[in-house]
């Protein structure tokens, strides 16, 4: 899952042109959408005007206004502080999800779990490890 983002209009911008043009996030959706169709998945892309930074993520109360340099705000309606990122997160994830349940075939990665060691391996070679041996 993943906002729609107008990055054509937020590299206007002068202070954030250089960071968002060197992030490539145009590259990077293209290459979910390729990833998702190849795995035979649709991406799910949730609206732009959706207002995920506004919403409380706990009870579901909608400001009016959230100014842009605001990063934490706290919930009128069940006092819950926000980070405005994280909750932002948080919306986009169950509006994504509430999609996703419609076609369950919607979400890569829906219901699987990692298989073998729970920790990820590095892709570099490594070397044994000399083994204690206390007598």
């Amino acid at each position: 899952m993943i906002e729609d983002l107008a990055v054509k209009n937020m590299v206007k911008n002068r202070s954030l042109a250089r960071a968002i043009s060197d992030a490539g996030w145009g590259e990077f959706r293209r290459q979910l959408e390729y990833k998702c169709e190849r795995a035979g998945r649709r991406l799910v892309v949730i609206d732009r005007w959706y207002p995920s930074s506004k919403t409380c993520s706990s009870c579901g109360y909608l400001l009016s206004q959230l100014s842009l340099s605001t990063q934490h705000w706290t919930c009128p309606g069940c006092r819950t502080r926000h980070d405005r990122d994280m909750n932002a997160a948080k919306n986009i994830l169950a509006a994504g999800r509430a999609v996703a349940r419609q076609n369950s075939g919607d979400v890569c990665g829906a219901g699987v779990s990692r298989q073998g060691s729970s920790l990820p391996q590095s892709a570099m070679k490594q070397k044994p490890r000399a083994v204690r041996r206390v007598a």
